[in-house]
C-alpha cells in the first residue's frame, strides 16, 4: 500500500543550455553534469541552486550509446559505436580540457607511457581504450573503489581501477581486466557494480552475486564452474529446446516467475564461472561467487501482443556506509568507507522492488505505480521514479535498515527507529510533459524531456524472443534531427531540514483526527533526517547541526504520539524520548491533559515513560506541582506503582502530606503491601510523626521488612549523578536498627540489586566517611558477608579486608566507631570461616588485663580467621609489619601467622623467649605427624641449654624440659633417647624418664 502527501521535495529548476537535443547524461561529483549528444560530450560546472555553465566539451569516436561517472579515479566511461563498431573508452584528468581543441592523449588500457611524453599527462585529459571480445552492453562503477565492470552478451568483463607510478612526482590512473565472470542463459540489459557485489538484470530476470576471497587458497588461484544438476536446470533446458521447436509454429514457452533467495539462487538454472586473466596472484581479488538472489516475472500475455509493460529497468545497488555514530562531525574519504548495508532495487513499469542484500537477502518494500514508469533512480532519501508526464517523488526505508546494522541498541529502551516494513508514501507527483530520462547526483534531479509523444527506442532488445519472432532483432536506431520542444533540466532537491520541517506542518492535520497517520508522516520526517545524516558527506557545512537538532525534534514528535497511545506500540513513548534529549519535566509540559466524561484520561504510552523514567534514577528533581500531577496519575491508572514513584530521587520535592494522602487511600481500596507500609514509614519520617513511623515499622518483622527493601531498593538508596546516597530512611535506621539497615544490604546483594563496590560506596556515606575511611557497620557488612556464604562473594579479597582492618584497628589502637553487631564468639558459632581460637594462644594473652573490650574483640577475630580453614596466610603478611611483636596481640598474631606458613622452629624460638609458659601447649598442639621430631631435634636441646643459663625463668624452662622429657621417652627407644640426652646433663635427673624407656622396652 503506498500512501500519497502532498508535499514539496523540490525546489528550483533550472535549464541545461545544451546545444543539441541530450541522448545521454549522468551527473559528475558534486559539480558536474555530463551531456552527450552527437559525437561529443558536453560538461556543465552545477554550483548552488541558480547556476549551470558549460565547462568544457570533448569528442568522442562515435555516437554515445551509454554513459557513466565514477567518483573514486574522477572519470567517465562511454560505450560509442562509429561504423557499426561498438567501443568501449574512459576519459581521465577531464578537469584539465580548457578548450575544445585541448591536446588529448589516447592510449590502450595497460599501455606503458614513454618517459619522453610523462611530463604532458599532468596537464591534459587522457582516454584509455579498452578492448574486448565482445560488444559491450552495458558498464557499472563501483562507487567505492571504482573498479569497471562491464557486461557482454554471455559474461562480464571487471577492470580493477589501478594508480601506475610513473616517477616520484607523477602517477596516472589505469586499468588492468583482472576477472571474467561468465554467465550462461542470461543476456545483462544492466549491471550494477559495489564492492564486490553485482546485480546483473536481463528483460525478465534479476541475478544478485557476490564476489567473494578465500582466505584458505593463500596465493593459488583455481576457478571451478558451479554446476549446478538441479531438477530446475534440466527443467530449463528441455523448455529451451522445445522452445526452438516451438517457435517455429509461432508460439513461446512462458517461464514461470520465481524467487529464489541466498544458496536457493543456485537452483535458478544459471551457470556462473570465473576466470582470472593473467594477473600476478597476489592481485587476484575474487575468488569464488556467493549467490544471494535470483528473481524471473512472467509476461502478461493476456492482451496477446508483445509490450514493453512486462521488461524490467533500473537496475541500480545502493551503498550505505559506517557513520560511527549519528552525533560524529568528523567526514572520511572514499577510501575509508566502511560498507555498513547494501540495497538492490529494480522495476516493472508498474511496480518497484527493493531488497536489502548485505547480511540477509530479504524484500523490503514493494512500490506500486499509479502509471507506467520509465525510469527510476534510488537514493538514500527517496526513489525518483519518471512516467511520460510525471516525477513521482517515494519515501525509502533503507536507512531504518541501515541503522538496525549500525546500532544494536535500536528497538530497546533506549533507542528506537520506525520499521522496515513500514507503507512507503508518495511525497509528490510533479507534472514534467514529455518526460524522457531521469538521473541523479548530489542533490539534483536531472531531467530530459520532449514535447512530441513518439518515444525513441533506447534500450537493446534481448536476443531471446518472447512472444513474437518478429520481435527478436531490434536495433537501435539513429535518432532524428533535433527539434524544437526538448529540454534538460537541473530540478533542485528541498534540503532535507526544510522538507522534514514541512512533513511536521503537514502532521499537524491529523493530530486530532487519525493518529496513525500522524505517526507514519512523523516517521516518513524521521526517516528522512536519519538517512541525510547517515550521508553526511553530502551535507553542507553548518547543515549537520541543523540536522541534528532536526532529529532530536522528531524524536519528541515521534514520544508525543507514541506517549498518546494506548496500544502494543505505546511503549515507544519512552526510547523516541529518551533520544530527543528532553527532560521529564520538557516532556510533562507537552502532555495535553485532556478530560473525557468528567474523568482525567491518562494513556499507557505515557505512563509508560514515566514509570520506566523514575526508576532510571534520572538526575531530574521535578516541581512539587509536577509530583503531585505524577501521584495523581498513578493514582488512577497504575496505583500498585504508587510505592515505587514515591521511592524515585526524582520526586524529591514531593509534599509528604499529600503523598500520605494517597498512601492511606491505597489502604482503603485493598492495595496494602509491605511497600506500602514502608512507603508511609519514610513519609511520616519527612513529616516528622515518630509515633505514625514506629506504629508503621512494628506492622511487620524485622526479615518481612528486608524483604520489603529488597522489593523497592531505592527506599534506603538513591543514585544521582553516579553517585550513591542513603535516604533520610536509611539514615534513622542507622541510630535506631543498624542491623536491618545491614541485613537489608546483604539481601540486595544476594539478589543482584546492588553490587559489592556501590554497597560499600553506600555504608560510607551513610556514616559520613571519606573513601579511605572504613566505618563499623561496613566492617559489620563483611562479616555478615562471610556469614551468609554469598556464592558471588570472593573470600580471599573479603577476607583481607577484614584482616587488614583489624590489623588496621590494633596497630593504632582504634576502637569503632559504633558497637559491633556480632562479637567473636557469635561468629566462631555461626561461620565455618572463623575458627576456634588455639589454645596456646589463649595463653598468651591470659596475663594481658590492660586490653579493653572492643580492641581484645578485634583482637579475637582476627585469631579466630587466621585459625580458621579457608585463609590465605600470605596475603597478610605485608601487613603484619604494622603490628609490633613487642605487645602481646602483636606477639600472638606474629606467631600464629608463621605458624600457618609451619616455620615451626621460629615460633618456638620465639615462644621460649617471650612466653616460656606457652611452649609446651604449642608444642602439644603443632608437633604432630611430620613435626614430631621437633621435640627432640629443636625444643629438647633449647630447653636444656636455656636451663644451664639459669635466669629468672629457670623454673619454667624446668618444667617445660620435664614435659619434654616425658613425650620424647615415650616416642624413641632406648637407645635413640640416650642418644638426644645432653652429654653434661646429671644421671640422677634423667633416670626416672630411662626407667620409663626401659620398662617400655621390656613390655614390648
Amino acid at each position: 500500500m503506498v500512501q500519497l502527501y502532498n508535499l514539496h521535495p523540490f525546489g528550483s529548476q533550472q535549464v541545461v543550455p545544451c546545444k543539441q537535443q541530450p541522448e545521454r547524461f549522468c551527473g559528475g561529483g558534486s559539480d558536474a553534469l555530463f551531456v552527450a549528444a552527437g559525437c561529443k560530450v558536453e560538461v556543465f560546472t552545477v554550483v548552488g541552486q541558480e547556476l549551470c555553465q558549460p565547462r568544457c566539451t570533448f569528442n568522442t569516436l562515435g555516437r554515445v550509446l551509454l554513459l557513466a561517472y565514477s567518483e573514486a579515479g574522477d572519470y567517465l566511461v562511454a560505450i560509442e559505436e562509429k561504423n557499426k563498431v561498438t567501443f568501449l573508452r574512459a576519459y581521465v584528468n577531464w578537469r584539465s580540457k580548457r578548450t575544445e581543441n585541448s591536446r588529448v592523449c589516447i592510449r590502450m588500457v595497460g599501455h606503458n607511457v614513454e618517459a619522453s611524453v610523462n611530463e604532458t599527462f599532468r596537464d591534459q585529459m587522457s582516454i584509455i581504450e579498452m578492448p574486448l571480445s565482445e560488444t559491450p552492453l552495458c558498464v557499472s562503477c563501483c562507487p567505492v573503489k571504482g573498479d569497471l565492470l562491464v557486461g557482454c552478451t554471455n559474461k562480464l568483463v571487471l577492470f580493477s581501477l589501478t594508480y601506475r607510478t610513473i616517477n616520484e612526482e607523477l602517477s596516472i590512473l589505469d586499468f588492468e581486466r583482472s576477472l571474467i565472470i561468465h554467465i550462461d542463459n542470461i543476456t545483462p540489459v544492466e549491471i550494477s557494480f559495489c564492492v564486490g557485489y553485482v546485480a546483473v538484470m536481463s528483460d525478465l530476470e534479476v541475478l544478485i552475486l557476490k564476489l567473494k576471497s578465500d582466505p584458505k587458497t593463500g596465493a593459488t588461484v583455481t576457478f571451478h564452474p558451479l554446476k549446478t544438476n538441479s531438477p530446475m536446470q534440466q527443467a530449463d533446458k528441455v523448455i529451451s529446446n522445445e522452445t526452438l521447436q516451438l517457435e517455429s509454429d509461432d508460439f513461446v514457452m512462458c517461464q514461470k516467475p520465481m524467487e529464489l533467495l541466498g544458496e536457493k539462487s543456485k537452483q535458478s538454472g544459471v551457470s556462473v564461472t570465473l576466470e582470472s586473466t593473467g594477473l600476478t596472484d597476489e592481485k587476484i581479488k575474487y575468488f569464488h561467487v556467493q549467490h544471494l538472489l535470483y528473481r524471473r516475472f512472467a509476461p502478461d500475455i493476456s492482451s496477446y501482443v508483445l509490450s514493453d509493460d512486462i521488461k524490467l529497468h533500473s537496475l541500480q545497488l545502493l551503498p550505505v556506509y559506517q557513520t560511527g555514530s549519528l552525533t560524529s562531525d568528523g567526514k572520511t574519504s572514499p577510501q575509508e568507507k566502511e560498507l555498513l548495508s547494501l540495497f538492490c532495487f529494480f522495476s516493472l513499469p508498474h511496480v518497484g522492488y527493493l531488497y536489502m542484500v548485505v547480511k540477509s537477502v530479504e524484500l523490503m518494500s514493494v512500490y506500486q505505480y499509479p502509471e507506467k514508469s520509465q525510469q527510476a533512480v534510488l537514493t538514500p532519501q527517496f526513489l525518483h521514479v519518471i512516467t511520460s508526464n510525471n516525477l513521482q517523488c517515494f519515501t525509502v526505508r533503507c536507512s531504518a535498515a541501515a541503522a538496525r546494522e549500525e546500532d544494536p541498541y535500536l528497538d530497546t529502551t533506549l533507542k528506537a527507529c520506525p520499521p522496515v516494513s513500514m507503507d512507503v508514501c508518495a511525497l509528490r507527483i510533479q507534472l514534467f510533459i514529455g518526460l524522457k530520462a531521469i538521473c541523479h547526483f548530489k542533490n539534483h534531479i536531472i531531467l530530459l524531456t520532449k514535447a512530441d509523444p513518439e518515444t525513441i527506442q533506447e534500450r537493446r532488445e534481448s536476443p531471446k524472443r518472447l512472444l513474437s519472432r518478429k520481435d527478436a532483432n531490434v536495433n537501435l536506431k539513429t535518432p532524428p534531427v533535433a527539434e524544437a520542444g526538448w529540454n534538460l533540466y537541473i530540478v533542485n532537491t528541498v534540503s532535507p531540514v526544510l522538507l522534514y520541517k514541512e512533513m511536521v506542518d503537514y502532521s499537524n492535520t491529523y493530530k486530532t483526527v487519525r493518529t496513525q497517520s500522524c505517526i507514519h508522516l512523523l516517521s516518513e520526517a524521521h526517516l528522512l533526517v536519519r538517512a541525510a545524516l547517515m550521508d553526511d558527506h553530502q551535507l553542507e557545512p553548518g547543515e549537520k547541526a541543523d540536522l541534528l537538532e532536526a532529529f532530536k525534534e522528531s524524536c519528541g514528535h515521534l514520544g508525543d504520539c507514541y506517549s498518546r497511545l494506548d496500544t502494543q506500540h505505546s511503549h515507544l513513548a519512552l526510547p523516541y524520548y529518551k533520544m530527543s534529549g528532553l527532560s521529564m519535566a520538557d516532556v510533562l509540559a507537552r502532555v495535553d491533559w485532556a478530560v473525557e466524561d468528567g474523568v482525567q484520561k491518562y494513556e499507557r504510552g505515557l505512563i509508560f515513560y514515566i514509570n520506566h523514567s523514575l526508576y532510571e534514577n534520572l538526575d531530574e528533581e521535578l516541581s512539587e506541582e509536577l509530583t503531585a500531577k505524577i501521584i495523581q496519575m498513578f493514582y488512577v491508572a497504575e496505583p500498585k506503582q504508587l510505592p515505587h514513584i514515591l521511592c524515585s530521587p526524582s520526586m524529591k520535592n514531593i509534599n509528604p502530606l499529600i503523598a500520605m494522602s494517597y498512601l492511606k487511600k491505597l489502604d482503603t481500596s485493598g492495595f496494602s503491601s509491605i511497600l506500602v507500609t514502608l512507603a508511609k514509614a519514610t513519609m511520616a519520617l519527612k513529616i516528622g510523626d515518630l509515633d505514625t513511623y514506629t506504629n508503621e515499622m512494628k506492622i511487620y518483622s524485622e526479615m518481612k521488612l528486608v524483604c520489603g527493601f529488597i522489593l523497592e531498593p531505592r527506599l534506603l538508596i538513591h543514585q544521582q549523578k553516579g553517585q550513591i546516597f542513603p535516604t533520610e530512611l536509611a539514615v534513622h535506621l542507622k541510630e535506631t536498627q543498624p542491623g536491618l539497615i545491614v541485613a537489608s544490604i546483604l539481601g540486595l546483594q544476594k539478589n543482584d540489586k546492588i553490587e559489592i563496590e556501590e554497597a560499600e560506596s553506600f555504608f560510607k556515606a551513610l556514616c559520613g566517611k571519606d573513601e579511605d575511611k572504613i566505618p563499623q557497620l561496613l566492617v559489620d557488612f563483611w562479616e555478615a558477608q562471610l556469614v551468609a556464604c554469598l556464592p558471588d562473594v570472593v573470600l580471599q579479597e573479603l577476607f583481607f579486608k577484614l584482616t587488614s582492618h583489624y590489623i588496621w584497628r590494633l596497630s593504632k589502637r582504634q576502637p569503632p566507631d559504633s558497637i559491633p553487631l556480632r562479637t567473636s564468639e557469635d561468629l566462631m558459632n555461626t561461620c565455618s570461616h572463623y575458627g576456634l581460637i588455639y589454645p596456646w594462644v589463649n595463653i598468651l594473652i591470659a596475663h594481658n588485663s590492660s586490653a579493653d573490650k572492643n580492641y581484645t574483640e578485634d583482637l579475637l577475630k582476627l585469631q579466630s580467621l587466621i585459625c580458621g580453614p579457608s585463609y590465605d596466610i600470605t596475603s597478610i603478611i605485608p601487613f603484619l609489619e604494622l603490628l609490633s611483636e613487642d605487645t602481646v596481640a602483636g606477639l600472638s598474631v606474629h606467631v600464629l601467622c608463621h605458624t600457618r606458613l609451619k616455620e615451626y622452629e621460629q615460633c618456638i624460638d620465639t615462644l621460649l623467649e617471650r612466653c616460656p609458659e606457652a611452649v609446651i601447649p604449642y608444642a602439644n598442639h603443632e608437633l604432630k605427624e611430620a613435626n614430631r621430631t621437633l621435640w627432640w631435634k629443636k625444643l629438647l636441646p633449647e630447653l636444656y641449654q636455656r636451663i644451664k643459663c639459669g635466669g629468672e625463668n629457670y623454673q619454667l624452662y624446668l618444667s617445660s624440659l620435664k614435659e619434654t622429657l616425658s613425650v620424647v621417652a615415650v616416642e624413641l627407644e632406648l637407645r635413640d633417647f640416650l642418644n638426644v640426652l645432653p652429654e653434661d646433663g646429671t644421671a640422677a635427673f634423667f633416670l626416672p624418664y630411662l626407667l620409663y624407656c626401659c620398662r617400655k622396652k621390656s613390655l614390648t
